[in-house]
């Protein structure tokens, strides 16, 4: 990951409604939400779901599928893992004794999430 795109994925976590909506699609793994599920959920107004939707998949964190009339939204674990690499590639400046070394090489970019 870039650094350009990192600034754009946490910009646009940096939202509470924002992370709530990312929070929910996580957990709903690969199965997604349907925009009218994750409004329901969040008690979210759908116009202002739709801002918030666009954002996140402007930032590469979720995708979205059109199903007929509806539209599947879905967490990019493949870009949420990249961000965490990114996040913690130098940790602890790569010392095995530090406590974050297990976080900092558990996981590769490619690797899935869940």
């Amino acid at each position: 990951m870039e650094t350009n795109d990192a600034i754009i994925a946490l910009t646009a976590l940096g939202h509470a409604k924002r992370l709530a909506i990312f929070r929910l699609l996580v957990v709903a793994g690969a199965a997604g939400r349907m925009a009218g599920d994750i409004a329901d959920e969040l008690g979210m107004p759908g116009a202002t779901l739709s801002f918030h939707l666009k954002e996140l998949v402007h930032a590469g964190l979720i995708t979205a599928e059109s199903q007929g009339r509806f539209v599947c939204y879905r967490a990019a674990f493949d870009v949420m893992n990249g961000l965490i690499a990114y996040l913690t590639h130098h940790c602890c400046a790569g010392s095995p004794q530090a406590e974050c070394g297990p976080v900092a090489t558990a996981r590769s970019p490619g690797d899935a999430c869940c």
